[in-house]
């Protein structure tokens, strides 16, 4: 049997609408997204990593090198960075320089090939390279009238440098080849082409066109801008060894910018990226980073001293870790997963957090006999289910290139799985959360939908009453709808169950 769990290639819903993009003039639409796209222009230029210097040959070559491996999407992008500057050593001006720059292209693949290919590059004269040895001028001819069939990574590099990141002319100079001064000036000269939807939002045509089933053009636009932007860094307060005020006061002290998170109680947002991997706070267990929205889904699941809770897809624990918290280190907690690797992780980030009452265990999938001997025993379980990763895509912009309708179909046949075998752990009047980082709705609540239409004794709890209940003021409905275009965080959905007595 398949493995059920995470999925390595994958990792506010989206308000809905019953007005379609499809079919519809693509003009204002049009405008809609130069607004946008302006943007997102000013936000990234402001982060380029050069400031005011030349681009050295050097460094575009390796922020090239880096962008053609991610293209190849072979492994989640994360992972090819991490093997490319272990690969080739350099400082952290010039790795942040070279994420920037191939996260920027994952980004806006669609239009800013859409805007190399209506572009072609100009070609030099017959007798140009007499001249350039010469050291006069070579004499260029006009850019070609045939439509271009391809656009390198390197002009998607260039692209981005220039129309995202808002490199000048005389920043980009250093590293040009001959003619790409020219061809960048005609870009900058050129009106915006005409996108088809996809185009407009960077995603594939399979995902614009199931969002835009049930979202208008509007919000569709906003939410794209977001998910195509770059995430904060939210830190989640270990409550069993500190608190966020003690925190908050001694980051603060140590001049980093940083705020108390809007809707957790226990979370704090960086106005920057700081390194904390050596900071002794993340070193003694006293914070973690995780999401926001992340840090929600243990407050829907609000365990208690003393109980029985599964993190029934735990990973490498970071969910684990705040119930524990939550359980003041009391009752017994139990963390499955499938693969070894993630709980390996997790051992050690148990040791630093000061939990006592964590137990990764290993299982085969869903129908593991170790799960048979919980039945009907369990408190309170947290399905955080595989999923598309599609509401994390300012994280991982490579999930909207990796995943297909293909992918989708088969994740919720294990998400429905999952979510049965889970339900089966609870005593009566136990509770359990569904949740995933995807904003499809085949994923979310399709799935919830379809499980209580076949389980009498399950009944739905209201996710805005239960998050009221302990002070967070957030009212998405029934269930949990977290968007990144409204709620500053990653894309969750997560619905509140509960056996009934």
């Amino acid at each position: 049997m398949t493995k059920p769990f995470r999925n390595t290639t994958a990792t506010s819903s989206p308000r809905k609408s019953s007005a379609r993009v499809s079919g519809r003039s693509n003009k204002p639409v049009q405008k809609t997204w130069q607004r946008a796209k302006q943007t997102t222009h000013t936000t990234e230029a402001s982060a380029i990593a050069n400031g005011e210097e030349g681009l050295s040959a050097g460094l575009l070559s390796a922020a090239i090198e880096a962008t053609t491996q991610l293209l190849q999407f072979t492994q989640p992008a994360d992972v090819v960075l991490s093997a490319f500057f272990r690969a080739k050593k350099s400082g952290v001006r010039d790795r942040n320089f070279i994420a920037e720059t191939a996260y920027a292209v994952l980004r806006h693949k669609r239009s800013l090939t859409k805007l190399g290919m209506t572009t072609p590059k100009p070609t030099l004269s017959r007798d140009s390279q007499s001249q350039f040895n010469t050291g006069t001028e070579p004499k260029r001819t006009k850019p070609g009238n045939a439509p271009k069939t391809h656009v390198s990574v390197r002009e998607l590099v260039l692209l981005s440098l220039s129309r995202l990141r808002g490199m000048s002319q005389r920043q980009l100079a250093p590293a040009l080849k001959e003619g790409e001064a020219q061809w960048l000036a005609d870009v900058r000269a050129q009106l915006e082409p005409e996108l088809t939807l996809g185009e407009q939002l960077d995603f594939p045509d399979w995902l614009a066109e199931r969002l835009s089933a049930r979202m208008n053009a509007d919000d569709l636009l906003v939410l794209a801008r977001a998910l195509n932007s770059s995430a904060p860094l939210d830190l989640r307060v270990n409550t069993f060894k500190t608190t966020r005020d003690a925190v908050l006061a001694q980051l603060t002290a140590e001049s980093m910018n940083l705020t108390p998170c809007l809707y957790s109680p226990i979370g704090l947002r960086l106005k920057n990226r700081p390194f904390l991997q050596k900071h002794p706070l993340f070193l003694d267990g006293s914070i973690e980073v995780q999401d926001e929205g992340s840090q929600l889904l243990g407050y829907l699941l609000a365990p208690k001293r003393g109980e029985m809770v599964v993190d029934f897809c735990a990973g490498a624990g970071g969910k684990t870790l705040m119930l524990g918290a939550m359980m003041r280190s009391t009752g017994r907690l139990y963390a499955f997963d499938v693969a070894e690797k993630r709980l390996a992780k997790l051992k050690p980030r148990v040791a630093r957090s000061g939990l006592s009452n964590v137990h990764p265990m290993l299982i085969a999938n869903e129908n593991d006999t170790r799960i048979k001997r919980l039945a009907g025993k369990v408190d309170k379980v947290l399905v955080d289910a595989p999923c598309s990763g599609l509401g994390t895509l300012r994280r991982n912009p490579d999930l909207k290139w990796r995943q297909t309708p293909e992918t989708v179909e088969e994740l919720t046949q294990k998400q429905a799985a999952i979510l049965a075998s889970a339900a089966r752990l609870l005593k009566p009047g136990g509770r359990l959360v569904y949740a995933t980082c995807s904003i499809l709705e085949e994923e979310n609540a399709a799935i919830v939908n379809a499980f209580l239409a076949n389980h009498a004794d399950f009944s739905r709890l209201p996710a805005n009453k239960i998050l009221a209940d302990q002070g967070i003021t957030l009212d998405t409905g029934e269930d949990l709808l977290l968007s990144p275009s409204v709620h500053g965080t990653d894309g969750f959905f997560a619905a509140v169950l509960q056996r009934n007595a």
